[in-house]
């Protein structure tokens, strides 16, 4: 149960964190991506989704400085797979969804870190704490589609997620990857 909880909270910060943009906005398939939060309890990985978020990326590999990402997730919609687990991580402890409904990350700079890498940083917000972050990103261009890979380790304790009893970081671990694999149409 703790473990879910904690997925929860790295899929929050895993999905505000993952972004990569330049140029026209590109048009996000929702059903083609994902955002998931990886944390351990009791040293087992566990994973959680956001089922539900947005992205507006603008990305132009010739120009990627002048790209930009603004990703939101609904809090209230992480996953653990247990109704139970998912009611208790929308709670005041961890998200507290009814307070803090949605994460945000916002980018302020794109620059190419060779080949198809980029490093994106900007400010994610989690349960009204923001942190500036760089997140390393690959962007695989196939076709008509462009897809935006990357993870994004942070710290639960920086964001108050886990407070009370859920403060104490020995059974479940303060480091939380976030993984976001976004697939957009080229523009």
């Amino acid at each position: 149960m703790k473990v879910k909880l904690n997925r929860w909270m790295l899929a929050a910060a895993a999905a505000t964190s993952f972004a990569l943009a330049a140029g026209a906005q590109a048009q996000v398939d929702m059903a083609k991506s994902s955002v998931v939060a990886t944390s351990k309890q009791m040293n087992v990985p566990t994973d959680g989704k956001f089922n539900k978020f947005s992205a507006q990326i603008a990305f132009d590999p010739a120009k990627p400085q002048a790209g930009s990402a603004n990703i939101t997730i609904d809090t209230g919609s992480y996953d653990l797979g247990d109704d139970d687990y998912n009611k208790q991580v929308c709670g005041a402890e961890w998200f507290d969804a009814a307070k803090y409904p949605t994460a945000t990350f916002v980018s302020s700079a794109i620059a190419p870190a060779g080949g198809n890498q980029y490093k994106v940083t900007g400010k994610i917000t989690i349960k009204g704490k923001s942190q500036t972050v760089t997140v390393p990103v690959t962007v695989t261009q196939q076709g008509a589609t462009e897809t935006f890979d990357g993870s994004l380790p942070i710290k639960r304790s920086q964001f108050d997620i886990g407070t009370g009893e859920w403060k104490d970081t020995s059974v479940v671990a303060d480091d939380v990857v976030i993984k976001f694999h976004i697939v957009a149409a080229k523009k």
